[in-house]
């Protein structure tokens, strides 16, 4: 039996985690321009935005290195304390870009500086997503693991909205050149404050019942934390060594879902002002809008993959982006706000379906002993290589083919790849995790199984 008040813990330090951090993740992609311009001078323009989005790609590098260092500490310290540590982390590189001096004031030092506290920002998001999807998976019911899962990629649409949502307002506010003089400092210190708050929040939160049990013996604890799994010991040649078939689907299926993610969230409001000349504060409505409407569909997608399945819901996404990618950017390239929203809105509701469900099918790939550090490396390493290089990749494709189709080709070059993953994966669905016992919401369900288990008398 599950513990109702530990997964709705879970689930709020997990999505609140994930908000904080790619509200600060957002506030780079949807500034990129801008940034450019204060930290890479140069009369080119293109060479500004590929040298804003290489900054970019830049924190993505350390990404599987915070994973090898997250993972086993959150064994050593606690849960909490490491979900802490990484907010803080996220918060102090955040507001320091928001402190530094332009290229015109330092000259080089400033791009450097740039680049050290993107490093910051990567090696702390690291730590994030292998230990807040496993720590939902863990506490979520069997036949509910879909729903709870969804809630973490409810809070990065989130982040993401806040952080789309603040520059437009920003922009409007100011005007252009004063975001280029100084106002575009203001989201990065924003989240200096918000850090604070989340870090509060966090540690307010119970640790996990399978952690207080096994740290303190005089714990008194619900029965359910006799059966949540605990994470994996740092114990990375094993990883490697018994479970790389399954680590190389997982990167081949992040790496595909990463792509296209990125290049939806993070790239497509620089497509439209750079290419289609559309004003930086119109692209991001437009994006806006896109993001809340999926926001308002994402806990249906979690609850369709507990009903019908991981894949399914996964496959649809997945050809989703393979047949909509080209008609979506051909609608975009006709320029006007019917035609842009709708093209967005095909590439949001293919999204949305691996937005809501690999939350809930990622962490069940890999068996109990090894499940968070095999998806803190499988996740981080595919986020390195090709989540944080997309932006930078489409921007490098336009330039050297003049095609501003290039976007959906490599969109759909990654979903070819996706469906092939997919298809090769296990249904996981209403399922215990591997190595669990079941667990379940009810003691109705609890009987179901029981007597499903149960010998058929002979007579």
């Amino acid at each position: 039996m599950t513990d109702e008040r530990a997964v709705k813990r879970a689930v709020k330090a997990a999505s609140l985690g994930n908000a904080m951090e790619w509200f600060d993740f957002g506030i780079y992609a949807y500034l990129a321009g801008t940034i450019g311009r204060v930290f890479f001078p140069s009369g080119n323009e293109t060479v500004q935005l590929l040298s804003s989005f290489a900054t970019f790609a830049v924190a993505f590098l350390v990404r599987p290195l915070g994973g090898m260092v997250f993972g086993p500490m959150g064994d050593k310290i606690g849960r909490k304390k490491v979900l802490a540590l990484t907010m803080i982390l996220m918060a102090i590189g955040t507001a320091a870009i928001g402190l530094l001096p332009s290229y015109a004031a330092v000259g080089f030092w400033a791009p450097a500086l740039l680049i050290l506290f993107r490093l910051l920002q990567g090696f702390s998001t690291g730590g994030e997503y292998g230990g807040a999807s496993t720590f939902i998976a863990e506490y979520a019911p069997d036949r509910r693991r879909g729903y709870f899962g969804s809630f973490l990629e409810l809070g990065t649409l989130a982040g993401y909205t806040g952080a789309a949502s603040l520059v437009v307002a920003l922009t409007a506010w100011l005007g252009s050149d004063t975001m280029d003089a100084w106002g575009w400092r203001i989201p990065f210190l924003v989240a200096g404050p918000l850090g604070i708050v989340g870090i509060y929040l966090r540690l307010k939160l119970d640790d996990t019942p399978a952690y207080l049990k096994l740290g303190e013996g005089s714990v008194h604890v619900s029965d359910a934390a006799n059966h949540v799994e605990t994470t994996a010991r740092g114990d990375l040649a094993k990883i490697f060594r018994q479970h790389w078939r399954t680590l190389i689907l997982c990167i081949t299926l992040v790496g595909a879902y990463n792509i296209t993610d990125y290049m939806l969230l993070s790239y497509m409001p620089t497509y439209l002002s750079d290419e289609l000349h559309y004003k930086e504060s119109h692209g991001l409505l437009i994006l806006v809008a896109t993001m809340v409407v999926l926001m308002l569909v994402i806990n249906q997608v979690g609850r369709l993959n507990d009903r019908y399945g991981r894949k399914p819901l996964l496959m649809a996404g997945m050809l989703g982006f393979l047949i909509l990618s080209a008609p979506a950017f051909v609608l975009v390239q006709q320029g006007s706000l019917l035609a842009v929203s709708a093209g967005m809105l095909m590439l949001g509701l293919s999204l949305v379906c691996l937005l809501g469900t690999m939350s809930a099918a990622l962490p069940a790939m890999f068996p109990t002993s090894v499940r968070y550090g095999s998806l803190s490396v499988g996740y981080n390493l595919s986020a390195s290589l090709f989540g944080g290089t997309t932006p930078l990749v489409i921007t490098a494709l336009i330039g050297a083919t003049g095609s501003d189709m290039m976007p959906a080709y490599y969109a759909m070059a990654a979903a070819l790849v996706g469906v092939i993953s997919v298809a090769l994966m296990k249904e996981t669905a209403q399922q215990p995790l591997e190595g669990s016992p079941p667990s379940v919401q009810t003691e109705e369900e609890a009987a179901e199984i029981v007597l499903a288990q149960a010998p058929t008398p002979k007579f």
